[in-house]
């Protein structure tokens, strides 16, 4: 099983962006994301999560981007979609993925991280 994280950039306060996390391997099914962040001398912290459900994902934020960040699924891979971007985002953000497959069960991995940057 492989986590990939993708989409961090420099953005502009007010612009947004569009980070991907990917999970792959055989047979892999991803059951749940936490998105994280953690800027420089900051302790990480959880932005964002996504549960899967059969009966429509359930979805969880931190308020500090309630209303500015969405998490969605397209197959295996979840979404985390920034808009109204602040100074205050800027930092490197990881997903952390709960994934199952028949010969491991369920596990959860860490993608790297992709930086964000935002200014002002």
């Amino acid at each position: 099983v492989q986590l990939q994280a993708s989409g961090g950039g420099l953005v502009q306060a007010g612009g947004s962006l569009r980070l991907a996390c990917e999970a792959s391997g055989t047979n892999a099914l991803l059951n749940a994301v936490q998105w994280h962040r953690q800027a420089p001398g900051e302790q990480r912290e959880l932005v964002a999560t996504l549960m899967r459900r059969a009966s429509g994902d359930t979805t969880n934020y931190d308020p500090s981007v309630k209303g500015r960040f969405t998490v969605f699924r397209d197959m295996n891979t979840v979404y985390l979609q920034m808009n109204s971007l602040e100074p205050m985002d800027t930092a490197d953000y990881f997903c952390n993925a709960n994934i199952y497959t028949p010969s491991t069960g369920s596990v959860w991995y860490w993608g790297q991280g992709t930086l964000v940057t935002v200014s002002s």
